[in-house]
């Protein structure tokens, strides 16, 4: 009787696998895409026009490591996670209790930026707009549609996110920039170079990250695939070249069309940029694209930040409550439901700045528990040990990278906000302490292991 009443709860805290390559490009492009409005910019203040893109290029580096580090672990454990699932089997409970309230953090903060933007360009239209309604209003909305369903969320967001990629091309030709003698581009005039050196380009190395952040969340839908070793790979390489060139395309037009000392502090560059063409046409064309990559990058951040919470409670490393599954829409819903108000009160600060700066440190802390274990894992599961949907080439050379880039961005990120830096850096550790001192003797260690001691074979010196 025990053990039919196990199976039978195991079952319910199982999600819904109706996923497949177009939902997983859909996310992960989702999430990101928002980074080529707003927030990316912050790279001309910080090293320059051509420390920007230079930044951007560099930051292109890191993602792809990642990227393939994440589909190799990730194509091999289909998990709602991600991360924080590669953490749980390769280095056990306080590395994965950080690594997923990392994950939490980053998507809840990026979220609460999302519902922001919206506010400040509504503001823009008209001042006497009050934003604060809306930046409540988009979240409440778009936690309702993940509350019902994964599939019909991410169906959602393959549309809008394909629509607001596409504007960003409606603005490029706009300009005629492939007809030297009618383009309205003045990249010449317009760019500062390199003003600070290449220290700018480090320190720009913070917010060039804004281009790419978020695309390694597509491995916290892997439990969702129909096909895990099919739809992961290819949803997340997709999507890696999508924003190689979406954020090329986005440098090259904003720094034609907007003043650099103006982009460097812009709250929507993009839609600055359609403002400098003075086409109506294309101001309301990127006015819909700017809302729209806001909402979807908003969508895919609740569906992430709530996985990484829900997988959480079900291996007990928070109370379990939070692992319920919906018994009619099969979603996570406490969760779901739980980390709205915590989103809505970092909106409530309306701090653009410093909510992003927080969000990327939890997604540089993440990196670099995955460059650690992307060696642990080719240590553990050697080639041919296992059956994997991706093997990521030229090991340990990606990991390698992502570990120098990962670290080179944290140095810049400490010259210009090292208070952020050191509090963030504070927060996790008191988080580590009460995981030890508090919550630890609750987890269930033997269960916490179990599904990944039966599907893999013993690893190598274990």
């Amino acid at each position: 009787m025990t053990d039919s009443k196990t199976i039978q709860h195991d079952e319910e805290q199982h999600l819904s696998k109706v996923l497949g390559p177009i939902h997983i490009w859909a996310l992960g492009v989702g999430i990101v895409l928002v980074g080529e409005f707003m927030g990316w910019n912050f790279t001309v203040a910080k090293g320059g026009s051509l420390g920007a893109i230079i930044a951007c290029w560099i930051i292109a580096l890191l993602y792809i490591a990642l990227v393939m580090i994440n589909t190799e672990i990730g194509s091999v454990i289909p998990e709602a996670g991600g991360q924080y699932a590669m953490a749980k089997y390769l280095l056990g409970p306080l590395a994965a209790f950080n690594v997923g309230l990392m994950l939490v953090f980053e998507y809840v903060m990026l979220e609460a930026a999302d519902a922001l933007v919206v506010g400040a360009i509504l503001q823009s239209i008209n001042p006497a707009i009050q934003s604060l309604p809306y930046v409540i209003l988009t979240l409440l909305l778009l936690t309702y549609f993940n509350y019902r369903g994964v599939y019909a969320t991410l169906t959602l967001n393959f549309f809008i996110t394909a629509i607001a990629f596409v504007t960003i091309f409606v603005l490029l030709f706009s300009t005629h920039f492939h007809v030297p003698s009618q383009s309205i581009l003045r990249l010449g005039e317009l760019t500062n170079g390199l003003p600070y050196g290449w220290v700018g380009v480090i320190a720009a190395l913070q917010f060039a990250i804004w281009f790419f952040l978020g695309i390694e969340g597509t491995a916290l839908a892997a439990e969702e695939c129909r096909s895990t070793a099919r739809s992961l790979p290819m949803g997340t390489l997709i999507g890696m070249v999508t924003l190689l060139v979406g954020a090329t395309v986005t440098w090259f037009v904003c720094s034609g069309l907007v003043e650099a000392g103006t982009l460097g502090g812009s709250v929507y560059p993009l839609y600055e940029a359609a403002l400098a063409t003075k086409m109506s046409g294309v101001i309301v064309v990127m006015f819909v694209g700017t809302i729209l990559a806001c909402m979807a990058s908003a969508n895919g951040c609740i569906n992430d930040a709530s996985r990484a919470w829900f997988a959480m409670s079900r291996d007990t490393l928070i109370p379990s409550a939070f692992s319920a599954v919906h018994p009619k829409y099969k979603t996570p819903y406490r969760a779901i439901l739980f980390l709205l108000p915590i989103s809505l009160a970092f909106g409530f600060t309306g701090l653009l700045d410093q909510v992003i700066t927080f969000s990327i440190l939890s997604a540089l802390l993440v990196y670099l528990f995955m460059g650690y274990m992307m060696f642990k894992f080719r240590t553990m599961y050697p080639m041919g040990s296992i059956e994997r949907g991706y093997v990521a080439p030229w090991h340990p050379l990606p990991a390698i990278v992502l570990l120098v880039l990962t670290l080179t961005t944290l140095t810049g990120m400490y010259f210009g906000y090292w208070v952020n830096l050191l509090a963030g850096l504070l927060f996790y550790f008191l988080a580590s302490l009460w995981f030890t001192l508090h919550r630890y003797k609750f987890v269930d260690t033997q269960a916490f292991l179990k599904a990944g001691a039966t599907r893999w074979p013993r690893p190598r010196g274990y």
